[in-house]
């Protein structure tokens, strides 16, 4: 007598279950990982401490802010300075090899090295950060604690510029190579913009000028998250 073994069914590949596959392979690339991160690092930064664009706060105003919060506060600067820089680093770096190998070369590197720049001073204000909340609050160093915040906001100021560098470049890139989605490259135009009037408000100490950091900020998560997402998308 003789058996028969039914053959396995195949599993039915539909075209919406392919484009879900990838679309979250997309988001599992080290780029993608990177601005998430990156994202990440700034939003749970600003809720673990309070912030403000006020730009001329005194040292009295910044030993009285961080009092009895130094932990909350180091914290912040450690994510939004530190963890978010090597985040920002990662995808920059994804970011201006992509536009190597599509043959835009200025562009791709002046947006690589503007990024590691702003990568470079964000970690200088995390050890800054670190040693206002540790170190001259709990002292109440008033006037050691006024100078580190007022170098630490206009150190702010000086990354602004350095973002802006780096997204114009990235903008200039990405229509040059077709690298990145249309709609990024209208929001790195208006992050340019933007963070420009933050950088002037955050080195000239204008609160004025300060404010428009509110809306630099969402731009620049979007930018940079969105910059990752693609180029990991486009690597695989």
């Amino acid at each position: 007598m003789t058996t028969q073994t039914a053959a396995p069914a195949r599993v039915a590949r539909t075209p919406g279950r392919d484009a879900h596959a990838r679309r979250l392979s997309s988001l599992l690339t080290v780029p993608a990982v990177a601005g998430l991160a990156y994202s990440a690092s700034w939003l749970v930064g600003l809720t673990v401490s309070p912030s403000s664009t006020n730009v001329r706060a005194t040292g009295a105003e910044v030993v009285a802010a961080f009092a009895g919060h130094q932990a909350s506060g180091a914290a912040q600067y450690v994510l939004t300075e530190g963890a978010a820089s090597l985040a920002l680093a990662v995808v920059v770096i994804a970011v201006g090899r992509a536009g190597l190998r599509a043959d835009a070369g200025r562009a791709a590197r002046l947006t690589m090295g503007a990024g590691l720049a702003a990568a470079a001073i964000a970690l200088v204000q995390c050890a800054l950060g670190l040693y206002l909340t540790m170190s001259a609050v709990p002292a109440d160093h008033i006037s050691a604690a006024a100078a580190v915040s007022e170098t630490v906001t206009r150190l702010d100021g000086v990354k602004m510029f350095v973002l802006a560098t780096m997204a114009a470049a990235g903008t200039v890139m990405a229509r040059q190579a077709g690298l990145l989605p249309r709609w990024l490259r209208y929001t790195g135009v208006a992050l340019v913009v933007a963070i420009i009037a933050s950088g002037i408000g955050y080195a000239l100490l204008n609160n004025a000028f300060a404010l428009t950091a509110w809306a630099s900020l969402p731009l620049l998560l979007v930018w940079v998250t969105g910059a990752g997402i693609a180029t990991g998308r486009r690597a695989r």
